[in-house]
């Protein structure tokens, strides 16, 4: 009577694992597509004759929509279809950057940016959730996503520095474009649909906090998240530039992109640790460690110049990549299955929406105080970071630590 289940069970682990991996590869097409002006902006400084600053705030609106429509696109994919929502997240995301390349004005620029912004902000909110309940090891699926996310930021310094090197800066907008959209069309075709509204399921890998006890972490973990966003927003945004300004003079865009992504690649490194480390240590005691570790870099650097600096963002990126990842397994474990979509969704409108501001910020700071200014905010940002890791740490170690001798067997 058993024989018949075999296949069904194993299509839809085949299912399973394909819904996998595409979600990882638009995860580094996400990160990968937010960061490309970033480092066209170094170029256009030249073409158009205005200042780091100026450029940098086109992308203010991209950053925010980035964040502002985290909250519809949740609550959407919760009610209508999580896999179409994906689909419109590769296609529209694509469309955009296409948009991008066929900008003649400033005007044209920013519209095109902000809608870049609009369908990229698609995929935390509804590809993360997937992840959590689709994983069967939560630690190492999320860690391996995370990585997938931040192999997209380091390689976008590279190729997008690259290609505006070698045919243009527009053609750094039009081949992820083109990648998007046949990735969507691929996606639809391989992928089942399950619409209506999702019901997730209890993990084992969950642990149940008493009503009040939730209400507080959930609220410190959304508070955590605009100090988070800030820290990695300005990080991410502003590495190219810190490498072509205090790296050394003449270094070459295509030096910068290189150099860029060789410390983004630090952060893939880092997430991956973390992956194995939350099966040995509490998930929320390495999460303060992290912070504090953030903390260190941002301040040293402030005060790293020359080819040390490349150390100091080495150990930031890790950081601010390993923090990303640890939200993640800490907030699926704390928070239950029937809130998850709205609390993640919560969280990323929250990280994410800070972004506009922090690129807006960026350029301000740096017209009026250069690095050094931009930097010394970043860390008082990233000392509000600590304090809430381990206000989070310590209440939830009592319940930790009872769930541990409760597992224990008895001698």
């Amino acid at each position: 009577m058993s024989m018949p289940q075999t296949p069904s069970l194993a299509d839809n682990d085949i299912v399973r694992r394909r819904s996998i991996g595409f979600l990882n590869w638009g995860h580094f097409l996400d990160h990968y597509v937010i960061l490309i002006f970033p480092t066209v902006v170094i170029g256009l400084e030249a073409v158009y004759g205005r200042s780091y600053g100026d450029l940098l705030m086109l992308s203010t609106a991209a950053f925010t929509a980035f964040g502002l429509f985290a909250l519809p696109s949740g609550w959407l994919a919760d009610h209508w279809s999580r896999r179409n929502m994906i689909a419109i997240f590769f296609i529209g995301t694509g469309a955009s950057c296409i948009a991008v390349g066929l900008s003649t004005n400033f005007t044209m620029l920013a519209v095109s940016l902000f809608g870049v912004g609009i369908f990229a902000a698609i995929y935390h909110p509804v590809g993360l959730p997937m992840i959590v309940e689709q994983a069967v090891n939560r630690g190492r699926t999320m860690s391996i996503n995370g990585v997938c996310g931040n192999v997209g930021v380091s390689v976008a310094a590279g190729i997008t520095a690259a290609l505006t090197a070698w045919i243009g800066w527009r053609w750094a907008f039009f081949v992820p474009g083109a990648v998007f959209i046949v990735t969507g069309i691929v996606y639809l075709m391989l992928t089942p649909d399950k619409r209506g509204r999702h019901v997730p399921q209890p993990h084992a890998q969950d642990v149940t906090l008493d009503r009040r006890l939730v209400y507080i972490v959930i609220g410190l973990f959304l508070t955590l998240s605009v100090s988070s966003g800030l820290v990695f927003n300005c990080i991410t945004v502003i590495i190219p530039k810190v490498i072509d300004a205090r790296v050394g003079d003449g270094i070459p865009l295509t030096m910068v992109g290189f150099l860029a992504t060789a410390v983004f690649l630090c952060g893939a490194v880092a997430q991956l640790s973390v992956g194995r480390l939350v099966d040995r240590f509490q998930p929320h005691h390495l999460l303060a460690g992290v912070a504090l570790s953030q903390f260190i870099g941002v301040v040293w650097l402030n005060y790293a110049s020359g080819w040390p600096i490349l150390a100091a963002l080495a150990l930031v990126v890790a950081a601010i990549y390993g923090q990303v990842t640890l939200n993640d397994i800490v907030l699926a474990r704390y928070t239950p299955p029937a809130w998850r979509g709205r609390v993640y969704a919560m969280r990323f409108f929250l990280n994410f929406t800070s972004a506009g501001p922090t690129v807006w910020g960026i350029g301000q700071l740096y017209d009026h105080g250069g690095f050094n200014l931009v930097l010394w905010i970043t860390a008082i940002v990233a000392t509000v970071f600590v304090v809430n890791s381990l206000m989070i740490s310590g209440l939830v170690s009592g319940v930790e630590g009872n769930l541990k001798r409760r597992q224990q067997p008895a001698e």
